[in-house]
């Protein structure tokens, strides 16, 4: 993600459902094995996040999620339903979804009447049996309402935001439980289907590759599917009045969309044009490009002063594309595709990885084009910087300040000094190539980095991520 405005971080937000119960617990599971004692337990409330421990939540991994949703741009009303495929890593009794601002009217867990209980943005789900660890099950939710974002005084808002002509969903760290139920928290990563039916004449973007439109009774439904593992808060979809130009790039689909609101030929359409060239230009550093499709989006909204690395389909706010192109910005949440979305977050902690190597990719990029060389932007950053601020550990309401950012880049930077081209570049492709479409930590970049250079890096990685003061110059 690259912005001035902070965004999203969930507030309490009331939340009905229908038929809902305040007793916990379901009846043993009938499959389980007689001769085996079980003990049913409710699943976790929170991911256990060091910086948002009530993000997410625990007791089961999600699979998959396919939703089925219409919008009416006219009344703000969003319905339809959300099919999750998971499996339970504990014997549950009881499992919570993240959902805000919206009501759920029924509740099905493999085909079973379940019960639920809205507490705060929290959908607790009791199922007619228990779930044996291990065990694959399936949750139906049918819910409704009119969407709000998130909002936090320290991080800024998102999430779905109503707009003019329809609506858009986008934010960081959390914005997906505001417009379906969900498992909110990156290291949950999972499969997404959506289709979205709009009235006719409005445009609906959604990740991944698209799908077939059906058009009937004044209404379209415009599908996309993820079929690579997503981290919650990269799922997105724009709605309103957009021109969507589709193409092929590399052999899969290319979509750009820009809004009607904006010169057809004006900056940011030039600036997306050249998503493909920029992602080539990625993938001969970075190695394969780890998705099914490429585009992007663009919002014309005050509201939206950043771009997020939404997967497969980045949405840029036009604050960036004002008075003349920005490849620069397409380059960095391009290679979020790398970093960031196929290597996903273990914990938000450890954001540098996304944000550093972004902001790097920026200065690669550059020096490619010929504006300034790696080291030319090292040293412009280094210069006067403030080190109060550990990159490695610079707090949840610092999560996207110049300790992330630049002295990431910088961290990257010094890094390739230390080891030298050779293994930094080999580096740079083995890391995304061993936790593709997975997790990893700061530990995991530490652990690569030192096998590739075959070098004891705990001092370098200790003073350069977590150190006060200035690091000596590489």
């Amino acid at each position: 993600m690259r912005t001035r405005a902070r965004v999203a971080v969930a507030v309490a937000a009331a939340l009905t459902v229908a038929g809902c119960t305040d007793d916990g617990e379901p009846p043993a599971a009938a499959s389980a094995p007689p001769s085996v004692a079980l003990s049913f337990a409710p699943g976790a409330a929170g991911a256990g996040d060091p910086y948002f421990p009530a993000y997410g939540n625990g007791g089961y991994d999600v699979a998959g999620y396919d939703l089925k949703l219409r919008y009416d741009p006219a009344s703000g009303r969003l319905e339809g339903s959300a099919t999750i495929t998971a499996t339970a890593t504990q014997d549950l009794s009881r499992f919570n979804l993240d959902l805000a601002h919206l009501t759920a009217s029924r509740i099905t867990v493999d085909g079973q009447a379940a019960t639920g209980r809205a507490d705060k943005n929290e959908l607790v789900v009791t199922p007619a049996a228990g779930l044996v660890k291990g065990r694959a099950f399936t949750v139906v939710v049918e819910y409704a309402g009119k969407p709000q974002p998130l909002n936090n005084e320290a991080l800024g808002v998102g999430g779905w935001q109503r707009t003019r002509d329809g609506a858009f969903a986008l934010g960081q760290p959390e914005s997906a439980s505001t417009w379906f139920p969900v498992n909110d928290h990156p290291s949950d990563k999972a499969t997404f289907a959506l289709a979205m039916t709009v009235p006719d004449g409005v445009e609906a973007i959604g990740n991944g590759v698209p799908g077939r439109k059906d058009t009937a009774g004044g209404w379209t439904t415009w599908r996309w599917t993820e079929t690579k593992p997503m981290a919650s808060y990269l799922a997105t979809v724009v709605i309103g009045q957009y021109r969507v130009k589709t193409s092929t790039h590399a052999g899969k689909p290319m979509v750009i969309a820009v809004p009607e609101s904006l010169p057809a030929t004006g900056p940011a359409a030039r600036s997306l044009d050249r998503t493909g060239e920029i992602a080539d230009f990625l993938a001969a550093r970075f190695g394969p490009y780890p998705f099914d499709a490429y585009g992007g989006v663009v919002i014309d909204d005050n509201r939206v002063g950043y771009a997020l690395e939404t997967q497969s389909r980045p949405v840029y706010g036009n604050v960036f594309f004002r008075t003349r192109p920005n490849p620069t910005v397409v380059a960095h949440e391009l290679a979020h595709q790398w970093y960031g979305d196929s290597v996903a977050l273990e914990r938000w902690q450890d954001i540098w990885l996304n944000e550093g190597f972004a902001t790097y990719a920026e200065w690669l990029w550059q020096e490619h084009v010929g504006e300034q060389t790696a080291q030319q932007a090292f040293d412009r950053t280094y210069r006067g910087f403030d080190w109060q601020v550990p990159t490695g550990d610079p707090g949840a309401e610092r999560l996207f300040g110049a300790a992330v950012y630049q002295r990431g880049a910088m961290v990257v930077h010094a890094l390739r000094r230390t080891i030298g081209d050779e293994a930094f570049f080999a580096l740079l492709k083995e890391f995304p190539a061993a936790h593709r479409d997975a997790n990893a930590t700061t530990e995991d970049l530490i652990a690569a980095a030192e096998r590739a250079s075959g070098k004891d890096l705990g001092d370098f990685f200790e003073g350069w991520l977590f150190g006060r003061t200035p690091q000596p110059r590489p």
